[in-house]
């Protein structure tokens, strides 16, 4: 079941994709609505898409990897003042191809600890302190 196309509501399928304790931060390139900010990466659920089906297709496009392993993290709803979204998060512990940054974004592998310290989407900031936590807990 999908609920993509739901009026009003963007739904976005997103990555924590991990790879020697440290996960893959993206900064949104130039030109891009909230340009610099940091995300996890992923992108909008096309109708008829379920969550996984996007989250596979939209790392294909933007990073040039396909994900071996999707496990389900959490959803959540954020309102930013010109767009409400509701987020599928999924942890990514495995994945083929040659990772690239194919929509000129900047990339770096980040620490739980250091992801804290850089400006997340205000959508994404309570998941990276949520992982640092539970890494600190570890």
């Amino acid at each position: 079941m999908t609920r993509a196309g739901r009026p009003g509501i963007v739904d976005v399928a997103a990555a924590v994709i991990w790879r020697e304790g440290r996960y893959l931060g993206v900064r949104r390139p130039p030109g891009k609505p909230m340009a610099g900010a940091w995300e996890f990466p992923g992108g909008k659920i096309e109708p008829g898409e379920t969550p996984e089906v996007a989250l596979s297709r939209e790392l294909r496009e933007e990073l040039g990897i396909v994900p071996v392993t999707i496990a389900f993290f959490m959803e959540k709803a954020h309102v930013y003042e010109h767009l409400s979204v509701h987020l599928h998060f999924f942890h990514v512990h495995a994945f083929s191809g040659e990772l690239a940054a194919l929509e000129g974004q900047d990339m770096e592998w980040l620490t739980p600890a250091e992801a804290v310290a850089l400006p997340f989407l205000e959508a994404d900031r309570d998941i990276v302190e949520a992982l640092a936590l539970d890494a600190a807990d570890a």
